[in-house]
């Protein structure tokens, strides 16, 4: 998993994908945090973002650096201690202009069952799973 944050911090921006309805909808992200060994993302509670994954949780992320790319499929589970959102924002000082631990906006997610493929045209995709 250490591997899946480096690529995605290296990338600064990656792209999830989740569904409304029957409708793939796909924005571009950067926070990525690990916290208590899982991996983490952020958005507000506030966001069409944060409806679709509480209507559907399995999502995947993508990103490209350096002529490779990572996709990591999974299901997003909500955490709602102050401590794991207030160690998002420590993480990432910048949103803390937008963002508090308890402002009842803050919302951050950690993957389960992850699948993570480290993919290029010059070698075969490397799989990591957490």
């Amino acid at each position: 998993m250490e591997r899946v944050v480096e690529f995605l911090k290296k990338a600064n921006v990656y792209y999830l994908a989740t569904v409304e309805g029957d409708q793939p909808r796909v924005r571009p992200f950067g926070t990525a945090h690990v916290f208590e060994g899982r991996l983490y993302i952020q958005t507000g509670k506030v966001k069409d973002v944060s409806k679709q994954i509480h209507a559907n949780p399995k999502v995947e992320i993508c990103a490209f650096c350096d002529g490779e790319w990572l996709r990591v499929a999974g299901t997003l589970m909500e955490d709602d201690r102050n401590e794991a959102r207030q160690s998002m924002l420590d993480a990432y000082p910048s949103l803390q202009s937008m963002y508090a631990a308890d402002d009842g906006n803050t919302e951050v997610f950690y993957f389960k069952d992850a699948t993570a493929s480290f993919c290029s045209f010059t070698h075969a995709p490397e799989i990591v799973t957490f």
